[in-house]
């Protein structure tokens, strides 16, 4: 099975870091966050990924190479103008089976596997992986009436918002509704194929997941890491691992 990691971002939340560093290659623990999910995926029985890439390619592809480290076969797909969060996917070939999307600094104990399972069986075109978020205004939030006569008023809510973890399974007739090397973002795209009576789906997911695209994030992400390590990989890293050296045509 296919995998499309989304990297090509320029990950300007985590500024003034990602000026120098792609946010795929932000070390959680000790391995850059997209290894971390490329660990993940091999367990999950995929063998090949596309990693889109385009800002700070070049370290990326110096990075994870061919994949062989890994046990993947690793290829890149590059974007010379930003294409959105769906965009990129009319610029990889090849993808004429159900294929797994990930943006590249999603932090979860999510099993792919069960993922992709549940969307065969619900004959979807589209499911996305979604998890229930808290989110507290730090404000009063108050209520009116048309006549701007207070009617409520509720100190510091806390919202209850079921959001898209960033990981998506496919069906390849979906790259039908994607223009080649054109920017298309996936809220456009999945509003696209409900308007033309596609079915789309959700995958509720209650375990472990972090979006590591703030600051407060990334750092929370980066220590629960540490604790739940073994969570994470399934398994022991090697601590004598032979380092990746930066090949020079790169």
């Amino acid at each position: 099975m296919k995998a499309v990691v989304l990297a090509g971002g320029k990950g300007a939340r985590l500024a003034p870091y990602t000026k120098i560093l792609p946010k795929p290659l932000m070390p959680i623990g000790d391995m850059p966050i997209l290894e971390v999910l490329l660990r993940q995926m091999k367990r999950a029985g995929i063998n090949e990924v596309i990693i889109t890439v385009g800002h700070l390619a070049k370290l990326l592809c110096a990075f994870f190479q061919d994949g062989e480290r890994l046990g993947l076969k690793i290829h890149y797909s590059f974007e010379d103008h930003p294409l959105g969060t769906a965009g990129p996917l009319s610029l990889v070939g090849g993808l004429e089976d159900t294929f797994l999307v990930s943006n590249g600094d999603v932090l979860t104990t999510l099993n792919f596997q069960s993922l992709v399972d549940y969307h065969r069986n619900q004959g979807a075109i589209l499911t996305i992986a979604s998890h229930v978020r808290h989110v507290r205004i730090d404000f009063g939030v108050i209520r009116t009436n048309l006549n701007n006569e207070i009617v409520g008023y509720i100190e510091k809510p806390t919202n209850e918002l079921l959001v898209s973890m960033g990981v998506y399974v496919f069906e390849p007739r979906v790259l039908a509704y994607i223009g080649y090397n054109e920017y298309l973002d996936l809220p456009d795209l999945v509003l696209k194929l409900i308007e033309a009576g596609e079915r789309v789906q959700t995958y509720p997911y209650e375990g472990y997941w972090m979006d590591l695209g703030r600051v407060d994030d990334y750092e929370h992400a980066a220590q629960d890491f540490e604790t739940m390590k073994d969570q994470f990989l399934g398994e022991e890293v090697c601590e004598n691992e032979v380092p990746v050296q930066v090949i020079s045509q790169f």
